[in-house]
């Protein structure tokens, strides 16, 4: 399975725009776990959730295959950002307490990363992976951010877009005493904003790539009458832990 770098072409839209994580999310994360020495944040990406871990755990890897991604993230004297695919790090054997994915499992090698984890993992650690849904803002708004997505730019997806949508469903790793939890961010945005989350998506990129313009004006200019002001964004997040086994 060949790696794919989709994100580091927009890693300032991306480190801008993209969604956070509730801070019920982390909790429900923190009750799973027993110990907090050392955590990994697999994909990091622009290093969100590996900042939210290092305010609990003694050290954070934070692990990315995008530079430019790695250069974006808020630096921490208990993070340890480093460049590396999620399937081989050179992390130590039976080191983290915790691992988490967030938002990038469907990009991954899942046996070959599942094997990496078990390497790393703790006896007693646990690994948790979420992700979230296409965002909702009201009907209206909806249907054309849906037609968008799905039509706009629906043979620009990568093929692994679909099992994000599917929550992850298809992937089933043999985690001991597994859970799932869902969870909600919102987030107040302008028109401009949300045309920021949107050119942080790797499809937009690809059409721009391939057709030299951007897709986004043409719906933009259709939400500018429906979008005055600020307008509630709601992500629907899924999530899955357990441990190891």
């Amino acid at each position: 399975m060949t790696v794919k770098d989709n994100f580091s072409s927009q890693a300032d839209y991306y480190a801008r725009y993209r969604p956070h994580y509730p801070q019920e999310l982390y909790e429900f994360l923190y009750s799973q776990v027993s110990s907090f020495n050392t955590a990994w944040d697999c994909a990091t990406g622009n290093g969100q959730v590996a900042v939210e871990l290092a305010n609990r755990f003694k050290l954070v890897h934070a692990s990315d295959i995008s530079q430019q991604q790695l250069e974006k993230a808020p630096k921490r004297n208990n993070i340890h950002y480093f460049m590396a695919p999620s399937e081989k790090t050179q992390l130590s054997a039976g080191s983290a307490d915790l691992i988490t994915v967030a938002q990038a499992l469907h990009w991954f090698d899942p046996g070959k990363f599942y094997r990496e984890v078990q390497r790393v993992i703790h006896s007693k650690g646990i690994l948790a992976y979420w992700g979230y849904q296409l965002l909702t803002i009201n009907t209206q708004i909806d249907l054309c951010v849906r037609n968008f997505h799905d039509v706009v730019l629906g043979e620009y997806w990568d093929d692994e877009r679909k099992i994000l949508l599917e929550g992850y469903n298809r992937i089933n790793f043999p985690l001991v005493d597994k859970k799932a939890a869902r969870f909600y961010y919102k987030i107040e945005w302008t028109l401009s904003e949300m045309e920021g989350y949107l050119n942080s998506w790797s499809a937009v990129q690809k059409y721009i790539k391939l057709n030299n313009e951007s897709p986004l004006p043409v719906l933009v200019s259709k939400l500018a009458d429906m979008w005055p002001g600020k307008k509630t964004v709601t992500f629907p997040i899924f999530l899955t832990l357990g441990k190891v086994h």
